[in-house]
């Protein structure tokens, strides 16, 4: 989960309603910190905050700290970008939502999201039953497009998160990478008149189609 994605989802959920109707949005998971199994030690709490710090004061978005004050604190980004994998094959419409609710547990709420229960939680108001949202999030298949998602992510030439994409017929094209307010002055001149859609962690988009690459 990175605070930069954080910071940068209300943007893009902003101009989503902004064009409504003509812009579309898809949400990929890059592979910031997965499959970690240890406790995060001093020093990389240290840096971990600080990027938090300065992300908090451009986005001005609420951060818990409290995170940085737990001994047994393990930064795997895996079970997050699962869940949103997850909840795409579940409520395809709602992935762009359900990365709201996963920052938001996480960066303002100080919720353990690498925990399945808290996990289940954050996408019951999605109107996913327990019972259901395991049957997929624990399978082999999703752990396999999981990965296979961090691969493509790759395989784009993403290098910072978060970065935004437009879904050409040649192939994907670089909007924005980081933390960038004014993504809409970049979108704008590569949008057509009639249709637009957005990808995202990357956005995505093809007509307008934005990708956008996240956590």
């Amino acid at each position: 989960m990175c605070a930069w994605c954080y910071g940068f989802t209300p943007v893009i959920r902003r101009l989503k309603a902004l064009w409504v109707g003509r812009l579309s949005v898809q949400v990929l998971v890059g592979s910031l910190n997965p499959y970690a199994q240890s406790p995060l030690a001093s020093a990389e709490k240290d840096k971990i905050a600080v990027s938090w710090h300065r992300a908090q004061g451009k986005s001005h978005l609420p951060f818990d700290y409290s995170f940085f004050l737990r001994q047994d604190a393990i930064y795997d980004t895996e079970p997050a970008c699962r869940a949103l994998l997850t909840v795409r094959h579940l409520r395809p419409g709602l992935s762009l939502e359900d990365l709201r609710a996963l920052h938001s547990a996480f960066y303002a709420g100080g919720r353990d999201i690498t925990n399945t229960h808290v996990l289940v939680e954050v996408v019951r108001p999605f109107g996913i039953p327990e019972n259901l949202f395991l049957a997929v999030f624990e399978t082999n298949e999703i752990y396999r497009q999981t990965q296979e998602e961090f691969q493509l992510v790759e395989r784009m030439g993403v290098s910072t998160l978060p970065s935004v994409y437009l879904d050409h017929p040649q192939g994907p094209r670089l909007i924005s990478r980081g933390f960038l307010l004014p993504v809409t002055q970049q979108l704008g001149p590569l949008a057509p008149s009639s249709a637009n859609h957005i990808n995202s962690t990357a956005f995505l988009a093809q007509n307008r189609r934005v990708v956008w690459r996240n956590t």
